[in-house]
């Protein structure tokens, strides 16, 4: 029995909705070639005319000509990237995020997955040593580009002692296949100190630096580390002194890779700049922000948007007051912002700075704030406004990591949740109430 791409969602007013298209529906082929996955649906649905083959929900078949003009998107989604379920991940990195979760968390949480499908769809990073050679040569095929790749080390006996898996020493022959094809890569290094840092580390950014253009960004992340750690190995996070030398050398590196590409090209997590207590660099480092949603550059590019939307802010406005969560090491920059809308008349702004008991203390970051520990530290606000940072939720839920919902920690807090976009300008309006001028900026 052929199993397809189920749709998730169509859009109104598009060709999907108008050929009557529905949730639920099963895409079978497109011009006669059975759909393997999400890559499929989007090279054979590129031509401006195709033939569709579906199955409602009813077990009905029904065959769609599609006819387009240049440039209209279909209007639909899917459920999955394929019907046959998720690559999923054979190393066992002595870092694994997910091998340091409790229990009782939200159950996608705990997908181990390593998809090459959903590095160029979502972002999500990929080791490619769970990859065949036939699924390389697909990516080679399909010129599937960008890439998002996990390399921590470059340095084969290294990357291996880091990831538990004999194949993680194929990375530098793999990524000068993808650069040879001009793939584009975007690359993260988790740095665990005495593994993968001093001089290995110094190695892995020559490497991938020169293979620039193919490679665009290098991201540097400390590893991440909860209480949660049983039977695991014993790593420590950075030390304060540490972490400066990193991004002391991390200077030189951008400055030279400025010379020579005129990009950055190697960039430091904001966790770094937190942990050394240095503060966040100018926008202009982070070039195109390539890898905001990996925590790079967040800080400065929200502090820029932030001070351009304050100048659109009148003295006073009517009496107002608001909760402010945050993360331990977001806290330092918060007081830095409201320090600037101290004049505001009417404006008053309490900050919570949550230790997270679910993790850990060592785990700093808002992102990892969980609804229980939010909770637990506000206590009653009767009835007062809270802010929300988008970061803490599922991105299609109103959902946090510990599985509670937005409604359930306002009935705990007896207040008035209020969900923040990380945007400087959106923050600002949250707390003040007022719609303000002007975009935020690029």
């Amino acid at each position: 029995m052929v199993q397809g791409l189920v749709v998730a969602a169509v859009h109104a007013g598009s060709i999907a909705e108008e050929m009557e298209i529905e949730c639920g529906d099963q895409i079978l082929s497109i011009d006669g070639q059975e759909i393997e996955d999400i890559i499929d649906f989007q090279y054979l649905t590129a031509e401006d005319e195709f033939t569709l083959l579906l199955e409602k929900a009813g077990g009905e078949l029904w065959e769609l000509e599609i006819e387009r003009s240049y440039g209209e998107e279909l209007g639909l989604e899917v459920q999955a990237v394929s019907p046959h379920g998720l690559k999923l991940c054979r190393n066992n990195c002595i870092f694994c995020f997910v091998a340091q979760m409790p229990q009782g968390m939200r159950a996608s949480l705990y997908d181990k997955d390593d998809d090459y499908r959903l590095s160029l769809t979502q972002g999500s990073f990929i080791t490619l040593s769970n990859l065949d050679e036939d699924e390389f040569e697909r990516i080679l095929k399909f010129h599937l580009s960008p890439l998002y790749i996990s390399v921590h080390a470059w340095d084969a006996e290294a990357r291996v002692r880091l990831m538990k898996n004999p194949r993680a020493g194929d990375l530098s022959s793999q990524l000068k296949r993808l650069a040879e094809a001009g793939i584009q890569i975007h690359s993260q290094i988790v740095l665990v100190p005495g593994y993968n840092d001093g001089g290995v580390l110094e190695q892995t950014v020559h490497e991938l630096g020169n293979l620039h253009p193919s490679v665009q960004s290098i991201a540097v992340v400390p590893v991440g580390l909860t209480k949660h750690r049983a039977n695991l190995p014993d790593l420590r996070p950075f030390t304060p002194e540490e972490a400066w030398g990193i991004l002391a050398k991390g200077e030189v590196w951008q400055k030279e890779y400025r010379r020579k590409t005129g990009r950055s090209l190697v960039y430091f997590s904001d966790e770094f700049y937190a942990s050394a207590g240095r503060d966040y660099p100018s926008i202009e480092i982070y070039d195109d922000f390539a890898q905001l949603e990996n925590g790079v550059g967040m800080a400065s590019k929200f502090r820029q948007e932030f001070d351009h939307a304050l100048q659109s802010l009148p003295p006073a406005i009517p009496q107002r007051k608001v909760h402010l969560i945050t993360g331990v090491s977001a806290a330092p920059f918060f007081e830095d912002l409201l320090k600037k809308l101290k004049p505001i008349e009417g404006l008053t702004i309490e900050r919570h700075t949550i230790i997270n008991s679910f993790f850990g203390p060592t785990v700093t970051v808002a992102g990892l704030l969980t609804a229980q520990d939010i909770a637990g530290h506000i206590g009653n606000i009767k009835g007062e406004i809270f802010l929300i940072p988008r970061v803490m939720l599922k991105a299609d839920e109103e959902v946090f990591l510990d599985d509670r919902s937005v409604e359930w920690l306002a009935e705990e807090l007896q207040g008035i949740p209020l969900v923040v976009e990380n945007q400087g300008r959106a923050f600002l309006e949250a707390v003040t109430g007022l719609d303000l001028e002007g975009e935020d900026c690029e």
